[in-house]
C-alpha cells in the first residue's frame, strides 16, 4: 500500500509539473536553467555604463486583415459574387459602433486550365485555355476591443470569409512611453555613475564622456512561435515494416521578450499580447591618466630624537 501511494504521488508530481511548465517542454523535454552572468573586465582607463529598460504597452486599437478569394467563369459573375459576400458582411459589421472597414483590391487575373488536343497518329498536346477569372481582395477592420474579434469572425464566416491574415496592434501612448523610459534610464544611469565613483574612490566630473542610446519595438505579430506537442511510439519499427506517421498538429503561442535582462520594466505583468518598447543608453567614460613625475624626489629628515619628517624640496 505504501508503494502504491508513493507511485501515485510521483505521477501526480509529474502531472502537476507538466501543467505548470506547459506543453512547449513536452516534445524535447526542455528545462529552463539559470545562466551564469558574464561580466567583462574593464580596461584601465575606459569604463562603459549601460542601462536597459522595457515597457509593456497595451494596444488601444487593432486592425484585422481578412483575405477573400472568388472564382467564376466570367468577369461580371466574379465581381457580382464578391460584392454580394462583402456587402452582407459589411452590413452586419456596420451595426457595431467604433468599427471601421476598408476594402483593399489585391488582384484580378484570368484562370487557365489545360485542354487536350487529341491526334490519332501523334502524342497528345496540352494547351492552356482561359476558363474563368480569379478575384482577390483584403478586408481591413479597425476595432478597439479585442473581444470584438470573436464577433467579427462569427459574422464573416457566415459569408464564407475565413482567412484571417494578421492582426496589427497600435497604441497612442508610445511617444509618452518613450519619454518615460528615457527619464527612468537617466535617473538609473546617474545612480550607477555615483555608485562607480564610490567604489573607485574618484570622480568622473573632469573625465571625457560619450553617450549613445536607441529604441527597439516588438509587435505581437512578430512574437508568435510554433511548436508540436505529441508522444510517438518508442518501438523501432522502421527496419521491420513500412511506417506511415500521422501528421502532427502544429500550433502557435505568444512568446514576449523576457524582462530578466533589463534594469527596470514598466508594466511588468503581461496578461495579453502587448507592444514591447525597449530602450538602452550607454555611457562611455575615459578616465584621466595619472601622470607620474619621474624627476620628483622626496627627502626625509631624521631628527636627533629619531623622528622622521618629510621635506618638500624641489629639484
Amino acid at each position: 500500500m505504501k508503494n502504491i501511494l508513493c507511485l501515485a504521488s510521483a505521477v501526480f508530481f509529474q502531472f502537476s509539473f507538466a501543467q505548470v511548465s506547459g506543453n512547449i517542454n513536452y516534445q524535447n523535454q526542455v528545462h529552463y536553467q539559470e545562466n551564469n552572468m558574464s561580466v567583462n573586465v574593464p580596461s584601465e582607463n575606459n569604463l562603459v555604463i549601460s542601462i536597459k529598460g522595457m515597457a509593456n504597452v497595451k494596444a488601444d486599437k487593432y486592425v484585422a486583415i481578412f483575405s477573400l478569394t472568388q472564382v467564376a467563369e466570367t468577369s461580371d459573375e466574379v465581381n457580382s459574387l464578391m460584392d454580394k459576400r462583402l456587402k452582407n458582411a459589411l452590413d452586419l459589421i456596420s451595426s457595431n459602433k467604433g468599427i471601421e472597414t476598408y476594402v483593399d483590391m489585391v488582384s484580378f487575373v484570368p484562370v487557365y486550365q489545360y485542354a487536350v488536343e487529341k491526334k490519332i497518329f501523334s502524342r497528345k498536346t496540352y494547351n492552356e485555355v482561359p476558363t474563368g477569372f480569379e478575384l482577390k481582395k483584403n478586408l481591413h477592420i479597425k476595432f478597439s476591443n479585442p473581444s470584438q474579434l470573436n464577433e467579427l469572425i462569427t459574422v464573416l464566416s457566415k459569408n464564407e470569409i475565413y482567412d484571417l491574415v494578421r492582426v496589427d496592434y497600435f497604441a497612442n501612448s508610445l511617444e509618452t512611453i518613450k519619454k518615460e523610459l528615457m527619464n527612468k534610464a537617466k535617473i538609473a544611469l546617474q545612480e550607477k555613475v555615483k555608485n562607480y565613483e564610490t567604489l573607485l574612490g574618484e570622480t568622473f566630473a573632469n573625465s571625457r564622456k560619450s553617450i549613445n542610446d536607441g529604441f527597439q519595438t516588438k509587435l505581437p505579430t512578430e512574437m508568435y512561435k510554433s511548436y508540436e506537442a505529441y508522444n510517438s511510439s518508442s518501438l523501432a519499427l522502421t527496419k521491420l515494416a513500412n511506417v506511415n506517421q500521422t501528421n502532427k498538429s502544429t500550433t502557435l503561442y505568444y512568446q514576449p521578450v523576457l524582462d530578466k535582462e533589463f534594469d527596470f520594466v514598466i508594466n511588468p505583468t503581461i496578461m495579453e499580447p502587448v507592444i514591447q518598447v525597449m530602450y538602452e543608453v550607454k555611457l562611455a567614460i575615459t578616465k584621466e591618466e595619472k601622470i607620474e613625475n619621474k624627476n620628483s624626489k622626496s627627502f626625509i629628515l631624521i631628527t636627533p630624537n629619531g623622528e622622521m619628517r618629510d621635506l618638500n624640496v624641489g629639484k
